[in-house]
């Protein structure tokens, strides 16, 4: 793993590692609120229990920070975990209008939060379409 991936996975993923970690054992009316603004981007999780839910982002939060920081799990693999979650993140700011002004792209006051999640979308991207690394091959000693 080079330098620059090392620093893109470690910052990002003790990050959500640690947003995960602060959402283990999230109450129920907390659980619900989030809840609530996830479903103004991803339409689905309204179907679910609200403990449910908080178990699953706490549980995904936990599980992808720890893909990103296991030096074991590819640098692709990891960019394509953190880019599924910032796509969620990023689809619940656009398409909830009180998270942007009128353009539907600048954030708003409310919105600036979420905006900053663009950062984790281009750290995934810079993951999954980094050059791949050629490996040397063995030289057979032969004698």
């Amino acid at each position: 793993m080079s330098i620059s991936n090392a620093i893109l996975r470690g910052v990002s993923g003790a990050y959500i590692l640690q947003s995960g970690y602060g959402k283990l054992g999230l109450p129920n009316e907390a659980a619900a609120g989030i809840q609530g603004l996830a479903a103004t981007g991803i339409p689905a999780v309204a179907d679910m229990d609200s403990d449910t839910f908080g178990k699953f982002v706490a549980y995904s939060e936990l599980g992808i920070g720890g893909a990103l920081l296991a030096p074991f799990i590819p640098s692709r693999l990891a960019g394509l975990g953190l880019g599924a979650f910032s796509t969620g993140l990023l689809a619940i700011y656009f398409r909830n209008p009180a998270m942007t002004q009128d353009d539907g792209i600048r954030p708003s006051q409310d919105g600036t939060g979420l905006s900053k999640d663009l950062f984790l979308a281009a750290i995934a991207g810079a993951l999954v379409f980094a050059p791949a690394k050629k490996r040397k091959k063995a030289k057979n000693k032969s004698k």
